[in-house]
């Protein structure tokens, strides 16, 4: 359980981003930089570190990375070279903990990343975008194993990513797990409710969740010849 009375990501928290949200500008972020740094960085810094004991219970090589910047939690500042969109900074929180492998890179392995919104939180895991050989050793994988697959997949796991128009080839469309089969993403999510993302029982919620999605990582790992 977290310590201290309000857990980790108090009302505050979120005020602070909803905020933003409304006046997404240098100079407003710049006059409350302090408080940014107090009621949003602080606490996902704890955060952090003190998940990751708790995730190498789960998996040895999941990384957590407390540092405030270049570590496990993302960039508040967002990259406009090539977007229309020239709002300057996120409104939300990322903190990904990530696979210590690099194999194709870790974006591409299987880990944990939650996301802290204040409309909406989860905790989310597999694989993002994978490519070439990985992408081809998974669908291999979700038709030899089925019953494995739909058992890491199954209620509160959320499916959640892209996924192809039409069957890879080689997959029939009448295959019964043809819209696995189609994804482009191996992404699973658990929703929080923002009630329970402010309380003192967060940890554990977060813990939990990584637990039920466990199933997904190990399958994904093993198919892509990653340990876990």
């Amino acid at each position: 359980m977290a310590s201290g009375k309000g857990g980790y990501f108090s009302p505050a928290f979120f005020g602070f981003l909803s905020e933003l949200e409304r006046n997404n500008n240098r100079e407003r972020f710049q006059a409350n930089k302090g408080r940014f740094d107090e009621q949003v960085v602080a606490p996902s810094v704890r955060f952090v570190a003190e998940a990751g004991a708790k995730l190498k219970a789960i998996s040895p090589h999941i990384v957590a990375d407390a540092r405030p910047f270049g570590g496990s939690i993302s960039r508040i500042y967002r990259d406009t070279r090539f977007s229309k969109d020239k709002r300057p900074y996120h409104t939300h929180v990322g903190i990904h903990f990530s696979h210590d492998g690099t194999k194709g890179g870790s974006e591409h392995l299987p880990g944990y990343f939650v996301h802290l919104d204040p409309k909406e939180c989860g905790v989310y895991s597999g694989v993002w975008h994978p490519e070439g050989e990985s992408l081809a050793a998974i669908r291999e994988a979700i038709q030899k194993n089925s019953a494995d697959w739909k058992k890491a997949t199954k209620a509160p796991v959320h499916l959640w990513g892209e996924s192809l128009r039409r069957p890879p080839p080689g997959v029939a469309p009448d295959h019964p797990l043809v819209e696995d089969l189609k994804r482009k993403d191996f992404v699973g999510s658990v929703k929080i409710p923002r009630a329970q993302a402010t309380g003192p029982k967060f940890m554990d919620d977060f813990v939990a969740a990584c637990k039920k999605m466990e199933p997904l990582n190990s399958f994904l790992a093993k198919a892509m010849a990653v340990p876990w």
